[in-house]
């Protein structure tokens, strides 16, 4: 599924005009030189005990650092501290959106108003709406009359908020591991932790102690396992922007290209193929019967509204399960109507150019399934030869598929993310796992998104805490930008609040910028 996006039509000029417009000046670190804009979050020397430290930079992370620094400038009598030593940890070097699927066209499928700041605050100065201001955009943003900006500049209002907290940012930073670094001499218990991370470029080992992490590292592609790994011309639909320059250079154009997927981000790039490779034949594989919109209408869409996480939480895990399946044609294997519409209008207009749909330039094939993948060549040039199973013509008298084979020169699989990376961050903790460490079992989460450790284990005043890998206990908003601004807000209060977690519940009594929180629900 891509981010909350729709790709309708070709913008190129507006794309490059965006893309081109700097938000600060950054050297070759992805450390920003001379930006006028700085948080009231201070840098800390690595050898101090940090109060948190947030691996991965992205839009969660983002959030709290917001949050982090409308709680420090509205005074909030809440927080524990007036100078937080935090630090971010990021394994990119610049910050950066999902840069493989900025389409041109492509927009948002949420309201600007869920931006980092406005539905938890919106008088912060991090709000989209400031954001237009500051670039002397907003009278035309206006004008547009619309809530769904473009992609690309919603990126490059996420890159001005992030330019704020360069200090506190620490690009070019893969974690490696998190694992506890000292104990309370009174109770025995796990009073701070050490994480280790790495810079891909030297290979340099760092470490930075905190009290306190978070864990937001994103979601990682997930490829269907009869593919092959790690082939050149067999790409996630993440990658597709960026890496398809790099395969096809000096002028070199595919094609055919096969699109495996039946999402939003398949979609787009079935989309956007003709415009790029101009004289491509690309073919769209879904496994079902024809494309399906999402559901945005308002009563549905209700189910990312933040207060609903406190719903689906105290739900049974029955009921939610089942709930979450009813309400996943809302982001998964779903795309905008829009753009369902514009590829229809474009197939047909195909009915009218040729007389053979196997001329078209594009094409939809439903009730396919991929089955194994095997390299050749085409005229002396590499290519890729699909193996494909077709199940449209099931019936009682045919109970197997029937089988072909496709030629093509670039594969893009649009199959989702995984979102389990702490599991292998964590695994130096898992002996402080409830119950002990057992094979087959995960990380559990309260409602305030710590992690669950074994009771007197961890000091109260200690923890970690995950972001966007909790949609099985805190609904589909979760790997969302919707809830952000919230729960960011949420984020800070537990960390930072004057009364703390202590390892089982959560007891806190005022969130960011006067927001109620409920004791045991809300953190």
């Amino acid at each position: 599924m891509s981010p909350h996006a729709v790709s309708l039509e070709d913008d190129e000029l507006q794309a490059d005009t965006i893309a081109r417009e700097p938000t600060s000046s950054q050297n070759g670190n992805g450390h920003t030189t001379g930006t006028p804009n700085k948080s009231l979050l201070r840098p800390t020397d690595d050898d101090e005990l940090h109060d948190a430290v947030i691996v991965g930079f992205g839009p969660a992370s983002l959030a709290i650092a917001v949050a982090l620094h409308d709680a420090l400038e509205d005074g909030q009598p809440t927080l524990r501290t007036r100078n937080p030593k935090v630090r971010f940890l990021e394994r990119q070097s610049r910050f950066a959106w999902h840069p493989g699927m900025l389409l041109p066209g492509a927009k948002m499928q949420i309201s600007f108003l869920k931006d980092m700041a406005t539905l938890r605050n919106p008088r912060s100065k991090f709000t989209f709406l400031n954001y237009l201001f500051e670039k002397q955009r907003l009278v035309q943003f206006t004008n547009l009359s619309t809530f769904l900006p473009h992609r690309i500049e919603y990126e490059d209002y996420m890159k001005w908020c992030a330019s704020w907290f360069e200090d506190v940012v620490d690009y070019d930073q893969e974690c490696l591991s998190v694992e506890a670094d000292h104990k309370d001499s009174s109770t025995g218990a796990v009073a701070g932790f050490r994480v280790t991370s790495r810079n891909p470029r030297t290979g340099t080992e760092s470490s930075i102690r905190a009290k306190h992490v978070i864990i937001a590292t994103g979601g990682r592609p997930s490829m269907p396992a009869n593919l092959p790994s790690g082939h050149p011309r067999i790409i996630h639909s993440s990658q597709y922007a960026t890496a398809v320059p790099e395969i096809f250079r000096g002028g070199r154009q595919p094609k055919s290209v096969a699109v495996i997927g039946g999402g939003q981000s398949a979609a787009e790039v079935f989309n956007n193929i003709p415009s790029r490779f101009p004289g491509a034949k690309v073919c769209l594989l879904i496994r079902d019967s024809a494309l399906r919109p999402s559901d945005d209408s308002p009563f549905v869409n209700e189910v990312f509204d933040p207060e609903r996480v406190d719903q689906i939480y105290a739900q049974r895990p029955d009921v939610r399960s089942r709930e979450t399946a009813r309400d996943k044609a809302t982001n998964y294997s779903v795309v905008r109507l829009e753009l369902l519409e514009h590829i229809y209008e474009t197939l047909y207009s195909y009915r009218l150019q040729y007389e053979n749909e196997s001329q078209w330039p594009q094409r939809i094939l439903s009730h396919r399934t991929v089955t194994t993948v095997e390299d050749c060549e085409v005229d002396g040039a590499p290519a890729l030869r699909l193996h494909v199973n077709d199940s449209s013509a099931l019936s009682a008298d045919r109970q197997k598929p029937t089988t072909e084979t496709r030629t093509v020169d670039l594969v893009v699989v649009a199959s989702g993310y995984r979102r389990d990376a702490h599991e292998n961050l964590l695994k130096g903790l898992r002996d402080l796992m409830p119950g002990g460490d057992s094979k087959g079992q995960t990380w559990q989460v309260r409602r305030d998104y710590g992690v669950e450790f074994r009771e007197g284990s961890v000091s109260e005043d200690a923890g970690i805490w995950l972001q966007g890998c909790n949609e099985q206990t805190h609904g589909l908003s979760d790997s969302l930008l919707s809830i952000l601004a919230n729960r960011g807000g949420e984020m800070v209060q537990s960390i930072f609040g004057t009364q703390m977690t202590n390892g089982v519940g959560t007891q806190m009594t005022n969130g960011v910028n006067g927001h109620s929180i409920r004791p045991s629900h809300r953190s």
